[in-house]
């Protein structure tokens, strides 16, 4: 974390004097102290937040968690203890709303570092805004994902503010890149029976399930719009699907991915619901890439479910070369797919797929943060 040391003098006019100058080094956080009193002057504190994200960056484990924490469900960044996944760089401020970043396939929060490193040297952005990060094993179901995320918000909002006293934590933004753009959705939505109708035609209510698997569906199925997420931005997400899912060696790799474990009980479950195939294959939970493939009929079904009434929705969509914007794509997801109706803005970057880091990108996002809150 940055910190700044800043030296008192003794009197310094009498060391001038005589030769003998006394002084004390003081640490400042500039999270806490922007300036301190130096006689009957106040002094700004200088400080160097990027010098310390990079030196936090520089051979961190949270690279190892990309590729590791995309194959393996029980794969932690954050520790046994820490099964939330939402992280804060700085301590919990008080009255500053937060913009929650959610990463995409086989990625971290490392990837939102030069946006994070651009916006925070923003005073206008640091004076308004905290900056949280969720990070998840990305090859888990998007279901089981997105709830995560949204029992993580509400979590750490009841947390911080038992009392409810923090306006600011009603007007929550959360960005997602990618897949993460999918899990940003599915926290200002109103599924109803949308997806438990994709996988049985038994009305949950009379479905024959242990309270285990039936607490875990209802969590996971039954989606309800976050009432304090007040804006969200989509970041390359494939709102119909990535053609790379569909790809042969995307699906070969699929057979790799390990699913947790609490999911194989649901499986078998709802398997009897479902009764057999007609190709007569077992049932299985989709992964993140299943649920990704353009014909995924969750995928579908979240598509068509609209953005919950007062939430405010922005696009920003990459397109490689200089072809006709309709007809491109970012290497990994077609504009078609990227592009929804409803949003209040829309911004198409030339750029690959890892757009995060594009100087276009980011100041649409300083933009959008600055209209949020009302900076002029």
């Amino acid at each position: 974390m940055p910190i700044t040391a800043f030296v008192r003098f003794d009197d310094p006019r009498r060391a001038m004097s005589d030769g003998r100058l006394h002084g004390t080094v003081e640490l400042y956080d500039d999270d806490v102290t922007a300036a301190v009193q130096v006689g009957s002057y106040r002094v700004p504190l200088e400080s160097d937040p990027s010098a310390a994200l990079a030196y936090r960056l520089e051979g961190s484990p949270i690279w190892d968690f990309e590729l590791a924490g995309f194959r393996r469900a029980d794969f932690s960044f954050l520790g046994k203890g820490n099964s939330s996944g939402l992280f804060m760089l700085h301590p919990y401020h008080p009255n500053m709303i937060p913009v929650v970043f959610v990463h995409g396939t086989a990625s971290s929060p490392a990837r939102w570092a030069e946006m994070e490193n651009e916006l925070l040297g923003d005073p206008a952005i640091a004076s308004h805004y905290q900056l949280w990060f969720f990070i998840y094993n990305s090859g888990n179901t998007i279901a089981l994902s997105a709830m995560r995320l949204r029992e993580s918000l509400v979590a750490v909002r009841k947390d911080v503010d038992p009392d409810g006293k923090d306006p600011a934590l009603n007007e929550m933004v959360v960005i997602g890149h990618s897949q993460g753009g999918l899990l940003t959705k599915m926290t200002v939505v109103d599924s109803g029976n949308r997806f438990w109708n994709i996988i049985s035609k038994v009305p949950f209510d009379k479905a024959e399930l242990d309270p285990e698997t039936r607490d875990l569906l209802a969590r996971a199925l039954f989606v309800k719009p976050l009432p304090f997420v007040k804006r969200v931005i989509f970041i390359a997400t494939p709102h119909r699907g990535s053609y790379m899912a569909s790809n042969y060696f995307v699906k070969f790799g699929n057979k790799f991915l390990n699913l947790p474990g609490a999911l194989a009980k649901s499986a078998v479950q709802i398997a009897k619901l479902r009764g057999p195939s007609v190709l007569g294959t077992p049932f299985a939970i989709p992964t993140a890439l299943d649920n990704m493939d353009a014909s995924n009929p969750g995928l579908k079904a979240l598509a068509a479910t609209p953005i919950a009434p007062g939430v405010h929705a922005h696009s920003i969509i990459p397109v490689k070369g200089t072809r006709p914007v309709e007809d491109g794509n970012d290497g990994v997801v077609e504009y078609k797919s990227a592009h929804i109706d409803g949003v209040e803005s829309e911004l198409v970057v030339r750029s690959g797929h890892s757009t995060q880091a594009t100087p276009e990108t980011i100041e649409e996002v300083r933009r959008i943060l600055y209209l949020h809150a009302g900076i002029h």
